[in-house]
């Protein structure tokens, strides 16, 4: 029997202006691992904090330049918010031509020793900016810093991410696009992850209302955005 394609949720993103605040606002409600500050994101006009819940991460961004993505989102939103969602595959090809396939367009590609980050353009895919992501060791995250470079720590602490709601004006449609887009279906608003699932409701505009993470006591809102116990 063939074992299906691995697609999880690994890495959620939330956007604010007041970086240091998000950070600590965290770091007080979830069971957070240190964060790790990577340099490279400063390509983007960014600075930005890695927190691990469990195997999964938690990142906080905030412009440090003008005209950054992240500036406008956060303008559109009025305030912090939700911004990225990045899955975990186990097929990098497959999702490379599935990508191509539906004309879907990549914003940004990195591939170091094995290890693939893809994000694509949000016009195409609304409600996030979406990474699609492989690790050579599927237990690592290279993205976390060097501790979770081709293996996991010896001690990971409680908690995980497990999957997020959307608000959508045609949540019905923009499940089945995400869901082409992952090499998955869609079941009317809902789409089924490794442990987890993405819910599709009706609302205003296409975003991320809430992330669902396993071990929380309570649901939490911190950034803009719902965390929500499962």
């Amino acid at each position: 029997m063939t074992a299906s394609p691995m697609l999880r949720i690994r890495q959620v993103t939330l956007v604010a202006r007041d970086f240091d605040a998000a950070v600590e606002a965290l770091r007080a409600k979830l069971p957070l691992g240190d964060p790790f500050l990577d340099p490279e994101v400063a390509q983007f006009g960014v600075c930005n904090a890695v927190l691990s819940l469990g195997d999964t991460f938690v990142e906080v961004i905030s412009p440090v330049e003008e005209g950054t993505a992240a500036g406008r989102h956060l303008e559109r939103l009025g305030g912090d918010g939700g911004y990225m969602i990045m899955f975990q595959v186990d097929d990098i090809a497959a999702a490379r031509e599935r990508i191509a396939r539906l004309g879907v367009r990549v914003v940004y590609e990195l591939d170091r020793e094995g290890d693939t980050d893809i994000h694509l353009h949000p016009a195409d895919m609304p409600g996030a900016i979406v990474g699609v992501d492989r690790m050579e060791q599927p237990a690592s995250w290279r993205w976390a810093g060097p501790e979770w470079i081709a293996k996991a720590p010896a001690e990971i602490g409680p908690g995980r991410v497990t999957g997020a709601t959307l608000t959508a004006r045609e949540p019905a449609k923009l499940a089945s696009t995400w869901a082409a887009v992952l090499g998955t279906e869609a079941d009317g608003g809902r789409i089924t992850l490794d442990g987890g699932e993405l819910r599709f409701v009706t609302g205003e505009r296409d975003g991320i209302a809430a992330f669902h993470v396993e071990g929380l006591g309570g649901d939490i809102t911190i950034g803009g955005v719902r965390f929500m116990a499962v």
